[in-house]
């Protein structure tokens, strides 16, 4: 590790970080990103169109409509039609699964919180625009590997 540049050992640590992140926040809820991203829009809000969640997560429909089917044999989330439109599937979360949902939300809140004790505001808001700017570099990467087409 010696040889290795200031920059790779920057990335070598966000990589590091950014899995042991992800594996905090996936115990937390006790779900993949994916699903994450689909509880917290249906917690957002009251009831949704399934075609409509599809439109609104990044996640293909394919897997939002496993996901769901998962999600309602565990009881977390209801799938059905309404009497006026037979057509339409709504989704809408089990009150328990808000509930341990928002629950879930402050024990992260106070992960995050203990993640970065000991910063000034200031250094938080540097952090942010290193980031920021991280993350506006990749995203040109990106782009430009894949000849102008984002993800």
């Amino acid at each position: 590790m010696a040889n290795c540049s200031v920059r790779l050992q920057i990335f070598l640590e966000l990589q590091a970080v950014n899995k042991k992140l992800c594996s905090k926040f996936e115990s937390c809820l006790g779900a993949s990103p994916s699903r994450v991203e689909i509880l917290h829009y249906l917690l957002q809000h009251e009831e949704v169109t399934q075609s409509a969640l599809q439109g609104e997560v990044n996640i293909d429909a394919a897997a939002v409509t496993r996901h769901l089917k998962q999600l309602e044999a565990a009881g977390t989330i209801v799938r059905y039609k309404k009497s006026d439109d037979q057509r339409a599937t709504w989704v809408k979360l089990e009150e328990e699964a808000k509930r341990h949902i928002e629950q879930s939300y402050q024990e992260k809140s106070q992960f995050v919180n203990e993640t970065l004790a000991g910063f000034t505001e200031a250094e938080l808001e540097q952090f942010l625009k290193m980031l920021n700017k991280v993350r506006v570099n990749v995203s040109s990467v990106t782009k430009n590997q894949l000849g102008g087409e984002t993800k």
